[in-house]
């Protein structure tokens, strides 16, 4: 074990004796929703997974090590602090080397789950290609980290609030498969639909364990992203969450926020201006996205 991990006993444990384990980033504590719901849905999504056949191990950074699963008392404390970092991969050996509190994004999360042997990551949805990126050049780590980390993520696409045609080019570009679960659409994180095909479609967790060990045992490193669409009833319509994100956008843009403050910006403008509705389907598609990793989770460590 890499001297810098520090891993519950109860994941080890697992890990050790091949049981199904599910990486979970700890952003989405720390920056993605207010207290008392980030907590309240750090730990729904920790039981979904149990409940559904898998280990959980929420990741982030405390006191210089990076610490694989977390204790209930450690999320209530992500949850409450201000003075947390949102740790992507640039961000990582600062943080570590200061001892200071990280929550860790899904470029990420996905190396600390890769060093401690975690294959299967669930997130909410992914970074990607900023809209505007032609003269920003804003895009994601997440994707250079998929090209090289061989953990699968399980999410509810790319945020919506990105450039989803050129986040689906970036992505084949990397070599990067693609795969929706159920639908030939690829999904756009508030809603199942996005106007762009699925560059790949499998209907099963057991399909897409087994299109893993393929991938991997041939010797493609790299991940798969998994795009788990939200049930129906569940979704906000694509054309009334355009509007929202569009002003979002322009909001962001006449406060001049820039860099790693753009998305949980957009996101808390979002919540506000839908009246939570965009909150509760987060909630709802994170929750959906653990189900599917835990089946995933299980398919694979029977394969």
């Amino acid at each position: 074990m890499h001297p810098i991990l520090q891993i519950l006993p109860e994941v080890q444990q697992a890990l050790q004796q091949g049981k199904p384990v599910v990486a979970l980033e700890s952003t989405i504590i720390s920056h993605g929703m207010p207290y008392p719901k980030n907590v309240e849905t750090a730990l729904a999504v920790e039981q979904t997974v149990r409940d559904n056949g898998a280990i959980p191990a929420t990741i982030a950074i405390i006191d210089g090590k990076c610490h694989v699963g977390l204790s209930a008392q450690a999320i209530e404390l992500f949850g409450r602090e201000k003075n947390v970092w949102k740790v992507s991969l640039r961000d990582m050996p600062y943080v570590l080397s200061q001892k200071l509190y990280g929550a860790t994004t899904v470029a990420a999360t996905m190396r600390i789950a890769s060093m401690a042997g975690i294959k299967i990551f669930v997130t909410g949805g992914t970074g990607g290609v900023h809209r505007g990126a032609g003269s920003s050049m804003d895009i994601s780590a997440d994707l250079t980290e998929m090209a090289q980390t061989s953990v699968a993520v399980v999410s509810a696409g790319v945020k919506s609030i990105l450039d989803i045609e050129l986040t689906l080019e970036y992505l084949e570009t990397q070599g990067i498969p693609v795969v929706t679960l159920g639908q030939d659409e690829f999904p756009s994180f508030y809603t199942s639909k996005s106007g762009y095909p699925s560059p790949l479609r499998l209907d099963s967790p057991e399909a897409i364990a087994k299109m893993l060990h393929t991938k991997w045992s041939i010797g493609l490193n790299g991940s798969v992203l998994i795009a788990n669409p939200l049930p129906g009833n569940l979704e906000i319509p694509q054309a009334e969450m355009e509007l929202h994100i569009q002003k979002a956008l322009a909001a962001a843009a006449e406060q001049r926020i820039k860099g790693k403050a753009v998305t949980p910006f957009l996101l808390q403008y979002l919540a506000e201006h839908t009246h939570g509705e965009s909150l509760q389907s987060n909630i709802a598609l994170i929750l959906n996205n653990a189900k599917a990793g835990a089946a995933i989770a299980v398919a694979y460590a029977s394969v």
